[in-house]
């Protein structure tokens, strides 16, 4: 189901670029990444900014094909030298998107896909008001503990910290131009794709 909210631009800083911009926000568990992969292999055009992050890689994640795995350390440093767009802290970790890259595809008319926490989604939508934000959400909160659970990732603690914190995001949906909720892979792709290629000038 896909819901168009009227956009929040209420900020006067314009797009420093010719490109354009396309953010995927929603709580963990929801299947942002899953999304993000299917909309990369279905449009060759949209280009994936990659995060940098704190945490430790998860079995068959790559460096820099994934994340950027750095330590705390040389993240706070690069915060401290503003090399990032955006940066939040997540469940004890730190992520960010890298400024360079994201800037340099975009002045040279490329569009860019972030898929980033709630924290970093605010943060882009304040320096880039035209940028095109969705919101994933679950079909319901029992679903997503159920898809968080599966994962046999994370320890019973760092669940209830995920669970709680979604309940949060999931309320701050509304801020966002559109919400789509991932119930079924397919539909939700296809809506994503809608809301992208609705914007004529987007590609």
């Amino acid at each position: 189901m896909m819901q168009v909210l009227s956009t929040n631009s209420g900020a006067t800083t314009k797009l420093l670029s010719s490109g354009k911009l396309i953010v995927l926000t929603g709580p963990s568990g929801v299947g942002k990444g899953t999304l993000m992969r299917l909309l990369l292999s279905r449009h060759p055009e949209l280009n994936y900014s990659i995060s940098a992050t704190t945490r430790p890689p998860r079995p068959g994640e790559v460096d820099g094909k994934d994340y950027y795995f750095i330590s705390r350390t040389k993240f706070q440093r690069l915060i401290e030298e503003d090399e990032f767009l955006e940066w939040a802290e997540f469940a004890t970790n730190l992520y960010g998107t890298p400024r360079k890259p994201v800037i340099e595809l975009l002045e040279s008319g490329n569009s860019v896909l972030l898929e980033i926490e709630l924290e970093g989604a605010r943060q882009i939508r304040a320096k880039f008001p035209e940028v095109l934000s969705i919101f994933i959400l679950p079909p319901n909160f029992n679903e997503l503990e159920k898809r968080i659970r599966g994962r046999k990732k994370d320890s019973e603690a760092a669940i209830s910290h995920r669970l709680k914190r979604a309940k949060e995001e999931i309320d701050s949906a509304y801020e966002f131009d559109i919400q789509i909720v991932n119930d079924d892979l397919e539909t939700a792709v296809h809506e994503i794709e809608m809301a992208m290629f609705s914007q004529s000038e987007l590609f």
